[in-house]
């Protein structure tokens, strides 16, 4: 996966937040604010790592393959929309992780 497609994948997991904030404001009158968009993510992170230990088999089997798959992209977009809505570059993020992280290895 090249660096422009990312790109792309980011400006298209950004419009999908902004068709989100419309649905919220249908029903609740207002956008989530970024610490409820916290919350949701982390709750799908608790729900990969039980998709992880059903795909491991030490928890019941939930559709494990399909579902993983689907929660783990679901994890990087909204990781894409909190540093979106913290003013955090994600790419230069995961870049200085990278290198820092290999510097310390």
């Amino acid at each position: 996966m090249d660096e422009y497609h990312i790109g792309e994948m980011i400006k298209r997991a950004l419009k999908i937040r902004k068709r989100y904030h419309t649905l919220e404001i249908r029903q609740n009158g207002k956008e989530w604010t970024p610490e409820q968009d916290a919350l949701a993510y982390l709750t799908d992170a608790a729900i990969v790592g039980r998709n992880v230990m059903s795909h491991q088999e030490s928890w019941p089997k939930i559709n494990s393959a399909e579902e993983l798959e689907h929660k783990l992209g679901e994890n990087m977009w909204w990781l894409i929309i909190l540093a979106d809505r913290t003013g955090v570059d994600i790419m230069q993020a995961l870049e200085k992780f990278l290198t820092k992280t290999e510097n310390i290895l």
